[in-house]
C-alpha cells in the first residue's frame, strides 16, 4: 500500500510517562518472547535494502525481529538497555553481536552498518535524537527501517480486549513518523496478519506490556479478574481454548543521505 501522505496523531504521553512505562521491559523477558507476535517475513524482506550486509537491531528486546535480520543473513549487532531481554536474545541467536544502548545512544561506530532497525520501540525513542544517530551510524544510502504491531481493533470484540488489556494502541493507522532531514520520503507498507494463543497466553500478553508491569498489585488483579470475565463468561471461551488475534504490522523505510 502507498505510504500515508498525512501524520494523524502519534504517542499521547509524556516523556517522563513514557520512560517510567519503558522501566517494565527490565524484567520478564521470557514471557515478553514467548506470547509476543512475531513479524510477517513479508516486512523484513521489503525493508532492507538490496546488497545490505550488516544490520543493527535497535531496541531489540528478546530479537523477535533479529531472528529476521539473522535469518536474511546479515551480520547482525543487537542493542537494547535491558539486560534482562538481552539474555534471552542471546540465548536464542548467539550468532548475533549483543551490545547494551538506545536508539539515542548506540554505541556504534560511524558509518558502520547498512541497515538500522527499530522493531516495536519508535514509541520509546526521542524521535530526533533517534534519527540523528540512526544517520550517524548507517553506511551511505544505507536504510533506516521501522516498524510495529497493533491489534486491528477494527474487530469489536477485540477492540474491547484491547481496552482491557490497557494494550493502548501508540499510533493511529495514519499515523507517518518523522525521520527528519536526514531520511527524505520514507516509504510505508502495512500488512494484515492473525497471531493464534491460548486463552492462558492471552492473559500473559496483557501481562507483559508495560502499562501490568508498572501497575500496582491492586490494578494487576483488576486486569486479570476482568480479562477472565471477557474471555470465559462473556465471550465464553474454554479454558483451553485457542485464539486467532488479528494484528496489523506497520513498516517504515528510508534511505540515508548520500
Amino acid at each position: 500500500m502507498p505510504a500515508p501522505s498525512t501524520p494523524r496523531s502519534g504517542p499521547r504521553i509524556s516523556g517522563d510517562r513514557r520512560n517510567d512505562l519503558a522501566q517494565g521491559y527490565r524484567t520478564g523477558s521470557s514471557r515478553y518472547d514467548r506470547v509476543r507476535p512475531g513479524y510477517p517475513d513479508a516486512i523484513a524482506e521489503w525493508l532492507l535494502s538490496p546488497g545490505a550486509r550488516t544490520a543493527a537491531d535497535v531496541g531489540a528486546g528478546t530479537g523477535l525481529f533479529t531472528r529476521h535480520l539473522v535469518g536474511c543473513g546479515l551480520d547482525v549487532t543487537a542493542i537494547d538497555p535491558s539486560e534482562d531481554m538481552l539474555s534471552v536474545l542471546r540465548e536464542r541467536l548467539p550468532a548475533a553481536t549483543i551490545l547494551p544502548g538506545t536508539a539515542e545512544e548506540t554505541g556504534l561506530a560511524s558509518g558502520s552498518v547498512d541497515v538500522v532497525a527499530i522493531a516495536q520501540a519508535w514509541h520509546w525513542c526521542d524521535p530526533v535524537k533517534a534519527a540523528t544517530e540512526a544517520a550517524r551510524v548507517l553506511t551511505p544510502g544505507g536504510t533506516l527501517a521501522v516498524l510495529w504491531n497493533q491489534l486491528d481493533v477494527s474487530t469489536p470484540w477485540v477492540h474491547r480486549l484491547s481496552r482491557i488489556m490497557h494494550a493502548g494502541d501508540v499510533y493511529s493507522p495514519g499515523y507517518q513518523p518523522d525521520f527528519g532531514p536526514f531520511f527524505p520520503g520514507p516509504e510505508g507498507k502495512q500488512v494484515r496478519w492473525r497471531q493464534t494463543l491460548s486463552a492462558s497466553d492471552v492473559v500473559d500478553l496483557a501481562r507483559s506490556r508495560a502499562y501490568y508491569q508498572r501497575a500496582d498489585a491492586a490494578s494487576r488483579s483488576r486486569v486479570e479478574r476482568n480479562l477472565a470475565w471477557y474471555l470465559h463468561d462473556y465471550l465464553a471461551f474454554p479454558a483451553d481454548a485457542e485464539l486467532s488475534l488479528p494484528y496489523f504490522t506497520s513498516a517504515w523505510r528510508a534511505r540515508a543521505r548520500s
